[in-house]
């Protein structure tokens, strides 16, 4: 069967991304996590300066339609609209995976899916232990169970240069599974208005997006409506509106209905969509999210003598290893399912580190427990501040040093193709 003209377009044309040396640059994903970063530290920075009133002026600042409900301050917009890009790509690329690759396989699906619920238990059953034995409010226990995806990715894509692949793929399914987990417990336990109506209006663009996209309309003047307004619909309901970007995304085609070679719809909106959101959606994320203020070295040790922020920094670096690592080797240990061959148990206990990144989910959640501004609030941030750069300092150490072992391996391998003109696999 021949190419459609409209698929020749899509895929010899090109789209406005591509032809952009700046948008290849930013699909390196080094580049997004360098601008990830650069924002939390200069956020970070800001919110403890003499400055300090200026960055929260600018963050609270609101802006939107108030007769859609959508007058929300900048650093709402950034958690729940412009990471919404960040999930949509995320979708996009776990969906292939899931259909073409690894992830196809059932049984290496089910790890980073136990892990993720081992992830989330562990540090919930730490935070209560330590507040319940001092009389600690229990209502945060699942304050340390969120991983921040956008970071956890970011800070991989800059410590990897030589890791396998399988382990970004686990960070991102095991991540993914996490947050739609959190955002359930945010609807269940910290959700007093959950507005069920708006949650089934949502249904109706998603739906059309899909029978869309599943004919391969790609115009981006009817799916980007459809997308914005699947995204209020659900931001309306009171559920964590990034979930739309992953429902929108699995909607999508991954592989050819014709039958020929070359990439699917999936793959293709991936790479048009992901130098937006590594270039703008996530670095201004990271820059609204992670201005968290210490208020000096006395209110930071003041607020780690707080068993809330203490519970929640040993769940986030301690509770995230023990619930990832141990149900992930529990479970293959004692079912089929198998850990993908190229990983090591020292490279799932790195990336069990990395997965110990709190932001967004976890200080919502604070919030929504505490409520905001108030003292407790206050110590939550500090909590998942301190927890989630020991989990990211510990994390690029063990990923570090296993770097450097698969670019010796790699190294050697290339100087045995250069001595015997096969590698040693083929022989």
């Amino acid at each position: 069967m021949s190419t459609t003209p409209t698929r020749r377009r899509l895929f010899e044309r090109g789209s406005w991304p591509e032809a952009s040396r700046v948008a290849d640059v930013l699909r390196a994903e080094a580049t997004g996590g360098l601008l990830l970063i650069a924002g939390a530290v200069l956020a970070l920075v800001w919110a403890n300066s003499p400055l300090s009133e200026a960055y929260a002026e600018l963050r609270d600042l609101r802006v939107g339609p108030h007769a859609l409900h959508l007058d929300l301050t900048l650093g709402t917009w950034a958690a729940d609209g412009l990471l919404a890009i960040f999930f949509f790509v995320a979708g996009l690329e776990l969906k292939r995976e899931f259909v073409a690759g690894d992830l196809r396989d059932p049984a290496r699906a089910a790890l980073p899916v136990a892990a993720a619920v081992g992830g989330m238990a562990a540090p919930a059953l730490i935070y209560v232990a330590v507040n319940a034995a001092t009389d600690g409010p229990l209502v945060g226990w699942a304050i340390p169970t969120a991983t921040d995806i956008a970071f956890a990715v970011a800070v991989l894509a800059v410590i990897s240069t030589h890791l396998p692949s399988g382990l970004r793929t686990f960070l991102l399914t095991l991540a993914v599974v996490d947050d739609l987990l959190a955002i359930t417990i945010i609807a269940l336990f910290y959700t007093d208005d959950l507005a069920l109506p708006w949650l089934a209006a949502a249904v109706l663009p998603v739906a059309v997006f899909g029978w869309l996209v599943q004919r391969w309309v790609h115009s981006p003047w009817l799916l980007v409506p459809l997308a914005l307004v699947a995204w209020g619909c659900v931001h309306a309901s009171g559920v964590h509106a990034t979930v739309a970007g992953v429902v929108l995304a699995f909607t999508v085609p991954v592989l050819r209905s014709d039958g020929e070679d070359g990439p699917g719809l999936a793959e293709h909106l991936e790479h048009v969509v992901r130098p937006l959101s590594a270039g703008v959606a996530v670095p201004l994320f990271a820059f609204f999210a992670a201005g968290v203020t210490v208020d000096g070295w006395d209110g930071f040790t003041d607020a780690l003598r707080d068993p809330v922020a203490i519970g929640i920094a040993l769940g986030l670096v301690l509770g995230k290893v023990v619930g990832i690592a141990g149900s992930t080797f529990l479970l293959s240990r004692f079912t089929r399912a198998d850990l993908d061959e190229d990983l090591s148990w020292v490279d799932v206990i790195g990336m069990a580190l990395l997965a110990g990144i709190g932001f967004t989910v976890s200080l919502l959640i604070g919030e929504l427990a505490f409520g905001p501004g108030s003292a407790t609030t206050e110590h939550v941030k500090v909590g998942v501040l301190t927890g989630s750069l020991v989990a990211a300092a510990a994390a690029a150490v063990v990923l570090r040093a296993r770097n450097r072992v698969y670019r010796r391996l790699h190294e050697e391998e290339l100087r045995d193709e250069d001595r015997d003109g096969v590698p040693d696999v083929y022989e």
